[in-house]
């Protein structure tokens, strides 16, 4: 077609309207995978002999995770064998994507597993960062 850029874009005739871009929104679990997670991730660190395990559910709390589940493990070697035997775990249930932070011999391991946020903590790490309080029911008062 010949002419001039300006004869071509009003032979071409209006701009159509952008199309609104549609943001993925994460599809919440259903309670019962969650509970068959939460019981997996449990038995996992009853067996590894994990100390006072909490589950605690931040559905409506927070926007990262649905449950947190925080334990206690008393020597660097058992936290990071906890994270690696829950993170088989994991996949072995089906979860593609589990990411591991702090296992390289840290007081505070994270594993990522999605709607699950697991932390393993040494004693005294978990006294000073008091997860269960900055996330507990001391928070639902508080409002």
């Amino acid at each position: 077609m010949p002419g001039s850029p300006r004869k071509k874009t009003i032979a071409a005739g209006p701009k159509k309207p952008a199309v609104p871009r549609v943001k993925k929104v994460k599809a919440k679990t259903e309670s019962s995978e969650l509970d068959r997670l939460q019981a997996i991730i449990f038995k996992s660190l009853d067996d590894d002999k994990a100390e006072n395990i909490v589950t605690l559910d931040l559905v409506g709390k927070a926007m990262f995770c649905d449950r947190m589940v925080i334990a206690t493990g008393l020597a660097d070697r058992q936290i990071t064998a906890m994270a690696e035997h829950l993170s088989q775990k994991l996949k072995e249930a089906g979860l593609k994507r589990v990411q591991i932070e702090g296992a390289g011999g840290s007081d505070w391991v994270l594993i990522d597993a999605g709607d699950f946020v697991v932390h393993l903590f040494k004693p005294e790490s978990r006294t000073i960062y008091a997860l269960e309080k900055m996330w507990g029911q001391d928070l639902d008062e508080a409002v």
